[in-house]
């Protein structure tokens, strides 16, 4: 098969950028998980410390910035994302200190620290909900929350059908202080995790001073959890599911469900906004919004709300070259239209990572969890389409976001036995969903060390597979071809190539306009950005590479640079 030369294809889909524009247009954030990243005190859950002590790798992988997820005091019953006090570190992470040590620490490495924050709801051991429960229906301490009176006989069923995203319906009828049956509250997720109600001015006042504590002390933005949920329609009316869909908020198109994607959340971004816009250093917010369109997920980035929204239909893409041509290209058109940039994410704390989803036989499915008993990955396909996958992102303009450990490859840990999961979404879905904790498994930073290196004692707040010794930093620095060495390349390119401020075209070959690669096949998505040509070959055929470059890059082996081997990702330069 000989080569070809590549041309444009079509008008530039995304503009150029300036190398000086803010920096959360075109950076690579890093989210550490706190519990799974590395313990320092040797309890067997990761802390503050921990994280501290591995920042430099961090630098040295070459990202930009990082985001915690929540690490502020909580009874843990959602790892942290049912918080009791929003100004304080849990002591199974440390306390302020630390977090200013690690603030501190990051900053002289050049990293900025993104941190979570949770305003749909608290825990139900927050100081305001205990308040709450001990006071009286139409009470100032009941009006931060979504009470509600039952409907039925004596009020003894739930205010209307809504369902919790973690399963089961998502009211908890509360019982008053004289043992009688009493009014329901409203909780989205698990029944420890009661809803805010975002039409008090109290609840909103709040979460300003929140924003300034933590930008006080050093913040450089926040990562908003549930963004599409605070607002709730008026009368909170029942919702019939539509025929085929699911209960995920994604599915909740337009805003039509009542508890989802309301447009008076955006009169809460605008008013923080302006609080983040009084500090200097060019803070951000980054919307967790699973909403559908892609135009509905960018009023979320107007340029007086949040400075970026998570890309969920590109991670929901998967190893499809149509959807994911189709996402990129919507994607710039939607936000270039508002002024944003546009991140991309393949993994979070909340999918199965993407070197298992991409083994799997449907490598654009999407399963809450994978089981002893579930279909296992093909784990040496899923980790070669995951760096390919990983080397098309990263050539992408915008912002990216990494998950920890996809930098060594790491696959879901598929054989977890369930009596060791902790995810609520097991407990209230009685085990027909699996739930996170399979991605969420303490890191390997040393093969041979206790708990490889994530614990000086051995212990794990988690158990890690087996498969994850020859995954460990240890085994993979400075080893040419590894998937530490690759991602630590990538980044190192994407910068001195000014791929994440640059412009994007797709490209093809002569005699053939199309944006589908040219004189590739479909399964071929090819793109310029800058002085680079990157050439994404999800088929399994090898194709011709362009005339006239060089291999600047590649997520494998090729043996031949006149090709671009099979489920394989290669960007070529001049």
């Amino acid at each position: 098969m000989s080569s070809t030369q590549v041309s444009p294809a079509a008008p530039t889909v995304h503009a150029e950028g300036s190398p000086t524009e803010p920096w959360w247009r075109h950076a690579v954030i890093y989210q550490v998980y706190p519990r799974s990243f590395a313990d320092a005190s040797g309890d067997g859950m990761g802390d503050l410390p921990g994280i501290t002590q591995r920042l430099p790798h961090l630098a040295e992988l070459g990202v930009d910035a990082l985001w915690l997820s929540p690490f502020y005091r909580s009874p843990q019953n959602d790892a942290g994302y049912d918080v009791a006090d929003y100004r304080d570190v849990d002591p199974l992470f440390g306390d302020l200190a630390d977090f200013d040590a690690l603030a501190a620490r990051a900053h002289e490495l050049g990293l900025r620290v993104i941190v979570d924050l949770v305003p749909n709801h608290t825990s139900d051991q927050h100081p305001w909900f205990r308040a709450a429960l001990a006071a009286a229906p139409g009470s100032r301490e009941r009006a931060r929350y979504v009470f509600r009176d039952g409907r039925g006989p004596g009020g003894s069923l739930p205010p209307n059908n809504w369902h919790s995203t973690f399963g089961g319906v998502a009211w908890e009828r509360t019982t008053n202080p004289d043992g009688t049956t009493g009014q329901w509250y409203l909780h989205l997720f698990d029944s420890t995790q009661p809803d805010l109600d975002w039409t008090n001015p109290e609840v909103r006042a709040e979460f300003e001073a929140i924003l300034r504590f933590w930008l006080d002390r050093g913040a450089d933005g926040f990562r908003v959890d549930v963004a599409h949920g605070l607002v709730k329609r008026a009368g909170l009316p029942d919702w019939e599911e539509p025929a085929g869909d699911g209960a995920e908020p994604i599915t909740h198109a337009d805003g039509k469900h009542p508890a989802w994607d309301q447009n008076g959340v955006h009169e809460i971004y605008r008013s923080w906004r302006h609080v983040l816009d009084e500090y200097p250093g060019e803070r951000a917010m980054v919307a967790e919004a699973w909403v559908e369109p892609l135009s509905r997920l960018a009023g979320y980035v107007r340029p007086d709300e949040m400075h970026q929204a998570f890309n969920f239909a590109y991670l929901l893409a998967g190893w499809d070259p149509a959807r994911l041509r189709s996402v990129i290209a919507a994607s710039y058109v939607v936000n270039d239209a508002v002024g944003a940039p546009t991140t991309w994410v393949l993994s979070n704390h909340d999918v199965v990572r993407h070197a298992t989803r991409l083994g799997l036989a449907d490598p654009t499915s999407r399963p809450n969890g994978i089981g002893l008993h579930d279909e296992q990955p093909d784990a040496v396909l899923g980790l070669r389409r995951a760096r390919a996958a990983s080397l098309l992102t990263l050539a992408l303009p915008g912002s990216a976001y990494l998950y920890q450990g996809e930098e060594l490859g790491l696959p879901e840990h598929t054989s977890l036995d369930d009596e060791l999961r902790q995810d609520p979404t097991y407990r209230r879905t009685e085990g027909k969903e699996l739930g996170r904790d399979g991605c969420r498994i303490p890191l390997p930073w040393a093969a041979d060390e206790p708990a490889m290196g994530f614990s000086p004692t051995g212990a794990t707040w988690l158990p890690q597979p087996p498969e994850y010794a020859p995954l460990a930093l240890d085994r993979q620095r400075g080893v040419a071809g590894s998937t530490y060495e690759l991602y630590r390349a990538a980044l190192r390119l994407r910068r001195e190539h000014g791929l994440g401020t640059g412009g994007f075209a797709w490209v093809a070959g002569p005699g053939d306009a199309s944006a589908t690669g040219g004189a590739y096949p479909p399964e071929v998505l090819a793109f310029s950005v800058r002085d680079v040509v990157v050439v994404a070959n999800l088929g399994t055929t090898p194709v011709p590479a362009p005339t006239g470059l060089r291999v600047l890059l590649a997520s494998t082996d090729v043996p031949d640079e006149s090709q671009v081997p099979g489920e394989s990702t290669v960007w070529f330069t001049r």
